[in-house]
């Protein structure tokens, strides 16, 4: 990003960041009445905020078709009244080499202790059929937050701290999809609330228009339908996966590039128009789709200001944060490449529902 491009943004998120205190404190002043209705076109105003002008290139990118095998039976006959021989298809194992598209041969059923104990970084599992697909990240250190010198650096990435990841852990394959919260609501979940998905499709899109509070109710569900300890990420924790092990602006290098993911100005045919099918683009070194871009991801975290005192094993930031307020990470299709860093974090009041917010969920393992 060019300099004049950085003072744009950073310029740009500072209104933002004004805006949003604005509304924190009429939201207070009217929490002694009925509760004001919330606002719908909320993001339309971070999107006049945030877009400097329009994002000209139309290249479209055409998606790879992906073909199934087909297992053909092969039946010989034998002179002399041999038996006819059946090739029996073995059943595919849970841990598969990862591909973009959703994997149906992956275990859904809940892991059995031993199954659970057994895992190794990498590996995946589903524990029930319309569940979200895992994946093992390992544990391990990193530099959490940005340094003053990378373009669209923000104050609340300071100061640059050293977490451990004491434990491997999982976390979604991608985000939480419509196909999965719908599942949620049919079996009587997540309040029954059913998300406009902006007409641009249910499946496999990401669900959005939901609140943390919406993401907590998906997660409370998970964790009783499969009998295991679902969650959302801590902030520490998506931002150790999104590097997937790198220290540079974005999960593939210092310059946001051409299609990497989706945002505004990110070269895809989804740019600042609307959220692509999750797994649309490559996936990072721990075999993640979508850390970055397409829809902001609600975390665990109370929002604090800066890194002063944050907590050094990875575990949520809770005490001596604004908890109205909860932390955002990833970007998304409406925001510009700054906001796509792995380090970027932002907050919003609980109870947004916002066309460009989503989730993903995690998952505690037995060690």
């Amino acid at each position: 990003m060019i300099l004049g491009e950085e003072v744009q943004w950073q310029a740009a998120e500072a209104q933002v960041r004004e805006h949003a205190e604005q509304e924190r404190r009429r939201r207070e002043a009217a929490r002694s009445g009925a509760e004001t209705e919330r606002r719908t076109g909320e993001d339309e105003r971070h999107l006049r905020v945030l877009s400097p002008a329009k994002h000209c290139a139309k290249e479209e990118v055409s998606r790879r078709r992906r073909t199934v095998p087909v297992l053909t039976s092969l039946v010989k006959s034998c002179v002399l009244g041999a038996a006819i021989i059946a090739w029996l298809t073995m059943p595919t194992p849970a841990q598969v080499t990862p591909t973009p598209s959703p994997a149906a041969s992956t275990q859904a059923a809940p892991l059995s202790q031993v199954q659970e104990k057994a895992l190794k970084p990498k590996d995946r599992f589903k524990e029930c059929a319309s569940c979200p697909e895992m994946i093992v990240v390992p544990a391990g250190t990193f530099t959490m937050g940005s340094p003053t010198s990378e373009p669209g650096h923000s104050v609340d990435e300071n100061p640059q701290h050293m977490v451990t990841i004491p434990r491997q852990f999982a976390v979604g394959r991608f985000e939480v999809t419509f196909d999965e919260w719908d599942a949620c609501v049919a079996d009587r979940g997540c309040n029954g609330y059913k998300p406009s998905d902006e007409g641009w499709g249910r499946g496999r899109r990401p669900v959005i228009n939901v609140s943390w509070d919406d993401a907590k109710a998906y997660v409370a569900w998970l964790s009783k339908k499969t009998g295991k300890s679902y969650r959302l990420l801590s902030g520490a924790e998506y931002e150790y996966a999104t590097r997937a092990g790198t220290q540079t602006a974005y999960p593939w290098g210092d310059a946001v590039g051409t299609n990497n993911a989706n945002c505004h100005a990110c070269g895809s045919q989804w740019d600042a128009k609307q959220t692509a099918p999750v797994g649309s683009f490559a996936a990072n070194g721990f075999g993640l789709y979508d850390m970055v871009g397409n829809v902001r991801e609600w975390t665990e975290d109370c929002y604090h200001e800066r890194y002063i005192g944050a907590p050094a094993d990875g575990s949520a930031w809770i005490e001596g944060g604004n908890c109205y307020d909860r932390v955002v990470r990833g970007g998304s299709f409406l925001l510009a490449p700054a906001f796509l860093r792995s380090a970027s974090r932002y907050w919003f009041a609980a109870d947004y529902r916002l066309r460009y917010l989503g989730f993903r969920v995690a998952r505690t393992l037995a060690s």
